[in-house]
């Protein structure tokens, strides 16, 4: 499996190719089973959180924005760790933590971190990109580091201090549209920009 880039990984689970999938299941169960048996679960729990993260990942692939950008084994490792914990938060188990001798506790940090900064590129995106061509401009210009000064020349505007008054309402509609996202509140609620 190291051979195939997250792409195409990607691309074998949307066309269901069993050899993608044998592939995958044969790379990354066995971390996910051990995350999940030593944490209070048991084989065939492995398997189900097993099978609703590529679920997931599947449903996120019909979407041509979503990316991954991290190792593939590393994005289901962090879904699957995501589900089991909200299993175990369902059942009334919060309390259990994850076992301190996991091997991959190094790597839960930076995981979690790269899947909340995907999930929150993907929202920013979605709601960007219904925004009007001139506010994705002055937007764009602005995340770029743009000069207000530059952003008015560009733009056509006829002031620095309407590129600064454009680029403050459309950041307030961007801003908005993403927090009336129900995912919004599923994510760290850090500042968006």
């Amino acid at each position: 499996m190291t051979k195939k880039s997250a792409d195409e990984l990607l691309n074998g689970i949307r066309r269901n190719d069993k050899e993608t999938l044998e592939s995958i299941y044969k790379d990354c169960f066995p971390v996910i089973r051990y995350l999940v048996v030593v944490n209070n679960g048991n084989e065939h729990d492995a398997k189900d959180i097993y099978q609703e993260g590529i679920l997931i990942i599947y449903q996120k692939s019909k979407n041509d924005d979503f990316k991954i950008t991290c190792a593939f084994k590393t994005y289901l490792y962090s879904v699957c760790r995501l589900l089991w914990l909200k299993h175990l938060d369902e059942i009334k188990q919060n309390k259990l933590t994850l076992i301190e001798d996991d091997p991959f506790k190094d790597y839960y940090e930076n995981i979690q971190l790269d899947y909340e900064k995907n999930e929150r590129y993907q929202l920013y995106r979605k709601y960007f990109l219904t925004l009007s061509i001139d506010c994705q401009r002055v937007l764009e210009l602005y995340f770029s580091k743009v000069s207000l000064k530059t952003i008015s020349k560009i733009m056509g505007y006829k002031s620095d201090k309407y590129a600064k008054k454009r680029k403050h309402q459309c950041k307030i509609s961007l801003i908005k549209k993403i927090k009336r996202d129900s995912k919004f509140k599923e994510l760290n609620n850090e500042e968006l920009f």
